[in-house]
């Protein structure tokens, strides 16, 4: 099988993986109803709870992102319940086809690609709602939610905000207790600095209430369940024993930098790559006041097809970015910097990216992107 163990991930997930997280992958499996997994368990539920800033339990999936989505989704939900889903992007768009799939009475609210939502038009769309579902990080666009902002309009009218933290959980600061968010799903494969293969949610005391009586199908993603298991030390179904040990390490990675630090880094990542953008003379996709701090999404040069650019960075220097998806596939393209990515990763692909432009066509210095990407990131590290 030609599967290429060479290449620089720099994509909005999966991402590269550290050798001390390969290394517990790798290690022997154990036993998941014994006292060893028990105490991994308890270990990696209490440093998730850190990370999401909340004090409710994090209960952990094995499945991918997307599962914690639906999770979040049908524990809380009864069919018929009214909602509103924020669509920026494919993952909004993903939100409301699982509601709808489930039987919720879903009302969108389209957002041009690129642009966050206003909280203002939110706050007047919503009234009877029974939750306001939205996607904090649009990857797809490369656009940040006012999270606090739409769950404080949320809470306005006692609506539940569930909302999808997959590619963001980690590399930004996202204090579920003081935002009030409900029901957070997030996922391993981005800045946990893992595979795929788990997944997390989060859930308020109102959340737990709607739980209760919501009466969506759920099986394998009955949180209700996962709950009572998490009580005993436990999962309700097998869980990936290695990627748990393997979350754990990385896990301590993350403590070890220190979480401000952490999330201080991917934010001078943000910045050095948007610098870099305008000094390439390139144009960012998403509004930049709402840009993601963990992608940056791109337009592609006027008649330059990003899947071509994506390719030849590719195939010429074993970085992989990507390009878009759906309808803007070919008219933008994205490069991701979360995990344990650093400024060396960067520049590497600013380079890379600014080499193959030229070849396409596009006249663009490379070295003056390099050295605006340097400054931002020193700036914003301090």
């Amino acid at each position: 099988m030609n599967i290429p163990d060479d290449i620089l991930l720099m994509i909005p997930g999966p991402t590269n993986v550290p050798p001390q997280v390969l290394d517990a992958l790798g290690s022997p499996s154990f036993y998941h109803r014994g006292a060893a997994f028990k105490e991994l368990l308890e270990v990696c539920t209490e440093g998730l709870k850190k990370v999401y800033q909340t004090a409710n339990d994090v209960l952990i999936l094995t499945s991918s992102g997307s599962g914690a989505v639906e999770a979040a989704i049908v524990n809380v939900l009864s069919p018929g319940d009214k909602v509103l889903v924020i669509e920026g992007g494919k993952f909004g768009e993903r939100m409301k086809d699982i509601a709808m799939t489930f039987g919720a009475e879903v009302e969108v609210l389209p957002v041009e690609p690129g642009r966050a939502a206003d909280p203002e038009v939110v706050r007047r769309l919503l009234s009877d709602h029974k939750a306001l579902l939205f996607v904090q990080n649009e990857t797809s666009t490369g656009v940040r939610q006012d999270a606090d902002l739409l769950a404080a309009a949320a809470r306005e009218v006692g609506a539940l905000s569930v909302v999808d933290t997959v590619s963001s959980m980690g590399g930004m600061s996202i204090p579920v207790d003081e935002w009030g968010l409900d029901a957070v799903a997030a996922g391993s494969q981005k800045a946990f600095m893992l595979p795929p293969g788990l997944a997390f949610v989060s859930m308020s005391e109102k959340a737990w209430e709607a739980a209760a009586s919501a009466r969506m199908p759920r099986a394998y993603f009955d949180l209700v369940a996962a709950r009572k298991s998490l009580a005993k030390g436990q999962t309700p179904w097998t869980p990936n024993v290695n990627m748990i040990r393997a979350l754990a390490v990385s896990l301590e990675l993350i403590f070890a930098e220190g979480l401000e630090n952490v999330w201080r880094r991917h934010h001078a990542l943000g910045e050095a790559c948007r610098a870099a953008v305008d000094a390439l003379g390139l144009r960012l996709f998403a509004d930049r006041e709402h840009a993601s701090d963990v992608v940056t999404a791109v337009h592609s040069p006027d008649g330059l097809d990003s899947k071509e650019l994506v390719s030849r960075v590719r195939d010429n220097h074993k970085i992989l970015i990507s390009g878009g998806q759906g309808e803007l596939a070919g008219k933008i393209f994205r490069i991701g910097h979360m995990g344990c990515c650093q400024l060396d990763d960067l520049l590497r692909t600013i380079e890379a990216t600014a080499i193959e432009l030229n070849a396409l066509g596009f006249a663009c210095a490379a070295q003056e992107g390099l050295a605006a990407a340097r400054a931002a990131y020193q700036a914003a590290m301090g």
